[in-house]
C-alpha cells in the first residue's frame, strides 16, 4: 500500500495539532481538538496528545498481532492517559482529546475505525466514492447551539447563551447519547464507527481531517467525487492548498471560518489489487 500526504497547521506559529502516519499496510489520522483552556488543565497540551496516541496507534498496527482495530484503539486510550494522568487533570471535560481514523489492509480487506468527525472516502472500483464519518459530534453541536437561534450576535445575551450552549455540548462528550472522541476513557473506542470491505472492491482510500473536508462543505469547491478525483490527479497538497484559499477569500466575512489545521492521506495500491484497476498519477506525490 502506497500512501501520500499532506497536512497544514492553521495559523502560522502554533503547533499542528493533528496527527497524520503510517506502517505498512495500515494509516492513522488524528485531529485535536484546540479547546481554550486546556493550557491549564494538561501540561503536555494536544499537540503532544494526538503525537503520543497515534505513536501508540501506529507501534500496535505494525505488530500485527491479530487484534482488531477496537482493541488496539482501546489499548492506546489507555496507555496515553497513564502517561499523563498522574501530572494533568485529564477527567475534565477540557482536557486533551482527538478524533481518530485508521484504515489497515489486512486478510484481503479492508478494515476502518473513525471516532468522532473526521472523514474516510472509499474509491470503490463500481459506482461513486462512498464516505464514511462519525456525525454524532456534529448533531449534538446543532441540538446544543440551537437556543441560539434569534439572539443577536455581540450581545451579553449572546454570550450568556453561547456559554450556556458550550457547557451543554461538553456535558455530552463521551455519554451514551452524546458522542465519543479519544480522550481518557478506553471505553470511548468501543462507540466507533467500523466496518470492513473486500480490497478488490477499492483503488484506494483516503482519510481527511475535518479541517480538509472543507474543500467540500461548507466551502462547496468540489463534492466528494471530486475530491477523489483530484487526489489522483494532484495529491493531497492541492486539497490542502483549495481549503487555505477559500479561507483566504472568505477572511473577513459573514461565511468566514476560523483557519483549521488540515490534514490528508492518500492510500492507493492496496495489496492484492489487480494491476488494470488501479487510475491515477503517481500515488507518492505530495
Amino acid at each position: 500500500m502506497r500512501v501520500s500526504m499532506a497536512t497544514s497547521a492553521g495559523h502560522p506559529g502554533r503547533p499542528n495539532e493533528d496527527f497524520l502516519g503510517a506502517v505498512p499496510g495500515a494509516a492513522v489520522l488524528l485531529d485535536g481538538a484546540g479547546i481554550p483552556g486546556t493550557e491549564a488543565i494538561c501540561a503536555h497540551g494536544v499537540a503532544w496528545y494526538t503525537h503520543r496516541l497515534g505513536g501508540a496507534l501506529l507501534g500496535r498496527l505494525s505488530r500485527d498481532d491479530g487484534r482488531d482495530l477496537v482493541s488496539l484503539l482501546a489499548a492506546a486510550i489507555g496507555e496515553i492517559a497513564a502517561a499523563h494522568g498522574d501530572t494533568c487533570d485529564i477527567a475534565d471535560p477540557a482536557s486533551p482529546q482527538a478524533t481518530v481514523a485508521i484504515v489497515r489492509a489486512r486478510r484481503g480487506r479492508l478494515d476502518h475505525l473513525l471516532l468522532a468527525d473526521s472523514f474516510l472516502v472509499l474509491d470503490q472500483v463500481h459506482g461513486g466514492p462512498q464516505v464514511v464519518t462519525d456525525a454524532r459530534e456534529a448533531t449534538a453541536r446543532r441540538t446544543c447551539a440551537a437556543p441560539l437561534d434569534g439572539v443577536a450576535p455581540g450581545t451579553p445575551e449572546y454570550d450568556r447563551v453561547r456559554e450556556s450552549c458550550v457547557e451543554a455540548l461538553r456535558a455530552r462528550r463521551n455519554q451514551p447519547g452524546g458522542y465519543w472522541i479519544a480522550k481518557d476513557d478506553p471505553y470511548a473506542a468501543e462507540e466507533a464507527v467500523t466496518g470492513s470491505r473486500p480490497l478488490d472492491d477499492l483503488r484506494g482510500v483516503a482519510l481527511l481531517s475535518s479541517g480538509a473536508s472543507r474543500i467540500v462543505s461548507p466551502y462547496g469547491l468540489t463534492d466528494w467525487a471530486g475530491v477523489r478525483d483530484l487526489l489522483a490527479t494532484d495529491g493531497p497538497a492541492e486539497v490542502v492548498r483549495r481549503v487555505r484559499q477559500a479561507e483566504a477569500r472568505a477572511s473577513g466575512g459573514p461565511g468566514g471560518l476560523v483557519p483549521d489545521d488540515a490534514t490528508v492521506a492518500h492510500c492507493t495500491h492496496l495489496p492484492h489489487q489487480a494491476a488494470d484497476d488501479r487510475r491515477g498519477t503517481d500515488p507518492c506525490r505530495s
